[in-house]
């Protein structure tokens, strides 16, 4: 019942269906993973890169059934910690909520790597900063950090419509460009002999291949569900966040399906320069419209991954604010305008003790802090989608809290299978060689520290509990 959350003292319901939106899409970053994830997909699948991305698609859509459907029966800061511990009980509640906890602050460091390493290329390649040494990056990496804080305790009215104006900034050049490389696809006058064709939808090496490669597609629409940590904030929650969701995952579908169909397209469905590339819009943008599209291109990537950066403290400290809400610390407090300062600077402080720690014990550049963590960070989210997927099915079919036709059952367990082939994949064969061999351990390692903290501490899962079924019957 929403009076239960409204008497709640803490967060301000004040957002719209859009700032929430704003977040979702920040998250995932469609502007920066059009520029870096897809090149992965093509040593797997080849030209059928955009196939690949369509199933994974179709994957997310999966997924989002059960966001959509738990978001519509509870409203929680915790979002997938509220979800999980409301339908599975406690224990697995505050373990999925550390675990996707992890997943924001690893993902904060991802994406203010990201910033620092586009930034910097930016700057030299306009001659401002013409010879960076190999630590220049994480100069820019803390700013994107420093910026994220101070954009995160304002409250979150301005650090969302923030997040929405430069990734929407951004996606608008780079749906222009995608709209100028079609034209002259399909006039015949592209350079290098590109043209239009559909064969980037038919596998050169069997669908094998193509499953294998739609697992870094699937990667790429990641924190299409982070709008859930407003459900609190947000009015008329119970339609306004499955609308943000459910929209974010349809967009984002649409978004790399094309928008990869385009690129393999202007490559001259060439798989190895494709994957090759180090920025697939910003040299197409260079090749099919001028030099100073590619600059245009290369900083509005940085500022998506500023972008997403905020989004990920954004998110990471609702969740941190409602495991200290529930446990009675300090964490669990806001500030006098509304926001939880404690939880935003300790989810920051986390970010920069990985880059620290990567960077001064094992020699890491931004660009290994941002591939590291992104692999850590990933493990542990499908879990957490796992996990989640599976208290949709106890909610709706074994419980039977919602009215829902019987058939729908298809849609949940049609994402099981998709997350659980795409956790395989990423641990069988057993990477062993190179820093590839510790990614399974320290998320699984994030995991088994939060089983042990719950199991260390009944007390605190007794009182998450109590908490939770405030919440029940969609409070």
């Amino acid at each position: 019942m929403s009076d239960t959350v409204e008497t709640r003292p803490g967060l301000r319901r004040s957002l719209s269906v859009w700032q929430a939106v704003g977040l979702s899409v920040a998250l995932m970053a469609p502007s920066m993973a059009a520029n870096i994830n897809p090149q992965q997909t093509a040593a797997a699948a080849g030209r059928a890169v955009p196939l690949a991305f369509l199933l994974s698609a179709v994957g997310v859509l999966l997924v989002a059934y059960g966001f959509v459907k738990l978001c519509q029966h509870y409203q929680h800061a915790g979002s997938v910690y509220a979800f999980v511990g409301a339908t599975l009980g406690p224990r697995a509640g505050v373990v999925s909520g550390i675990g996707l906890l992890g997943t924001y602050t690893f993902y904060a460091v991802v994406t203010s790597s990201a910033a620092g390493t586009l930034g910097t290329a930016f700057l030299t390649q306009v001659g401002i900063w013409p010879d960076p040494p190999s630590w220049g990056p994480f100069v820019l990496t803390a700013v994107a950090l420093i910026g994220a804080w101070l954009l995160s305790v304002v409250p979150a009215r301005r650090g969302t419509s923030t997040l929405l104006a430069v990734e929407g900034a951004t996606i608008a050049v780079i749906l222009l460009v995608t709209v100028v490389i079609l034209v002259r696809l399909l006039a015949g006058n592209a350079p290098g002999g590109g043209r239009f064709t559909l064969d980037v939808f038919v596998p050169e090496t069997g669908l094998s291949g193509v499953f294998l490669g739609a697992v870094f597609g699937f990667l790429s629409f990641a924190g299409f569900e982070a709008a859930a940590t407003l459900g609190e904030e947000t009015h008329d929650p119970k339609r306004n966040i499955p609308r943000a969701i459910l929209g974010t995952a349809i967009f984002g579908g649409v978004y790399f399906v094309v928008v990869t169909a385009v690129e393999m397209m202007a490559f001259g469905t060439d798989a190895t320069a494709f994957h090759d590339s180090p920025s697939l819009l910003g040299d197409l943008g260079s090749r099919y419209a001028g030099a100073w599209v590619g600059d245009v291109i290369s900083v509005g990537a940085a500022i998506s991954a500023f972008g997403c950066c905020l989004a990920c403290v954004v998110g990471g400290s609702r969740l941190l604010y409602a495991l200290g809400r529930d446990a009675g610390g300090g964490l669990g407090r806001t500030s006098s305008r509304g926001t939880p300062v404690a939880a935003v600077s300790a989810v920051t402080a986390a970010a920069v003790l990985i880059i620290l720690v990567c960077a001064v014990f094992f020699g890491a550049t931004a660009s290994d802090t941002f591939a590291w963590s992104g692999s850590i960070g990933t493990l542990i989210l499908l879990v957490i989608y796992l996990l989640t997927t599976a208290g949709a099915i106890l909610l709706l079919f074994v419980k039977r809290r919602m009215r829902v036709p019987a058939w729908h059952l298809v849609f949940p367990i049609g994402a099981l299978a998709v997350l659980g082939y795409t956790v395989y994949v990423n641990v069988v064969p057993y990477p062993t060689e190179g820093p590839a061999r510790w990614f399974p351990v320290v998320a699984g390692g994030v995991l088994v520290l939060a089983a042990i903290l719950v199991l260390s501490a009944p007390g605190f899962a007794r009182r998450v509990g109590e908490r939770l079924t405030t919440v029940d019957g969609g409070a």
